[in-house]
């Protein structure tokens, strides 16, 4: 067939233009399908998390038993049935027990964990915040408590082989400096166990959180945002240096509001702060 420069022409202007069509609906389908920071709630309902546009909820462990709620079959049948119903996640599990019962001295301690770690893998939650406030401080910058992270290094490094197989990180939260934290999880030794950040907390201890996180960087497992008694954007924490130092070290999971509620309204409050959030990380 002879094939005139008309028709030459005509079929190379198609094909560049479903070429440029591919490539609009290649980098459209980038776009959507890449990671993004996801923003959930530790003091609201599934079904609260959804009316307030978020994308789960952490939830607590329980407080001290010889089998913690969060080890309840019936406990998680409750939240399972609830993320069926909201189309909502558990993100993480917050073990705050250990703030009045040591990790580093109680008996149950290491029993607790593991009924921690199976719970998370059962509900599909991939961090579980271990405390370290209150009686369970491991101190803060220039007062570090030796024995007490020698004992908790012990107990976390004999977890992490669990942890690692249920695909669940132990997530350090504390006041110590990032440098102490970082000695720590040198000697436990498992990429399992990682740093959850309250930027709050470390914020009111004179800590330079940009640089602590900067510093601290893909071992960083999870974050809480809050602002004392204000809604993020106008307490005490400047959180744009706070998110350029997040969107430097290439964090894109879950963002944690433990914010508080000036309106009484968690929902309406959460969608603020929410709502926030988004906007930083734009």
């Amino acid at each position: 067939m002879l094939i005139t420069r008309r028709l030459f022409l005509k079929g190379t202007a198609v094909g560049l233009a479903g070429a440029a069509v591919a490539s609009k609906w290649a980098v459209a389908g980038a776009a959507e399908t890449a990671p993004r920071i996801h923003i959930g709630s530790c003091h609201i309902s599934l079904a609260g998390a959804k009316e307030a546009g978020l994308d789960g909820v952490e939830v607590g462990a329980g407080g001290a038993a010889d089998t913690l709620s969060i080890g309840e079959p019936g406990t998680r049948e409750k939240y399972k049935s609830e993320m069926k119903e909201t189309g909502l996640v558990v993100s993480s599990i917050m073990m705050s027990v250990f703030n009045s019962h040591p990790l580093a001295s109680d008996l149950h301690g290491p029993a607790w964990l593991e009924q921690t770690i199976d719970g998370a893998k059962d509900l599909g939650a991939k961090v579980i915040l271990v405390a370290f406030f209150g009686k369970g401080s491991l101190g803060s910058k220039g007062s570090v408590k030796k024995d007490d992270v020698d004992a908790v290094v012990r107990r976390l490094k004999a977890a992490a082989p669990r942890a690692k197989a249920a695909g669940v990180y132990l997530g350090i939260e504390n006041t110590l400096p990032a440098e102490e934290n970082m000695r720590m999880l040198d000697l436990i030794g498992s990429d399992a166990v990682g740093i959850y950040y309250d930027v709050y907390n470390l914020t009111n201890n004179g800590y330079d959180t940009p640089a602590e996180i900067r510093l601290l960087k893909d071992r960083i497992c999870q974050f809480h945002f809050k602002n004392g008694g204000d809604y993020l954007e106008s307490g005490k924490v400047k959180w744009e240096p706070v998110a350029a130092a997040i969107k430097e070290i290439g964090y894109k999971k879950w963002i944690v509001l433990e914010t508080s509620n000036p309106s009484k309204n968690v929902v309406a409050d959460d969608k603020k702060n929410a709502e926030y959030i988004r906007k930083l990380f734009a």
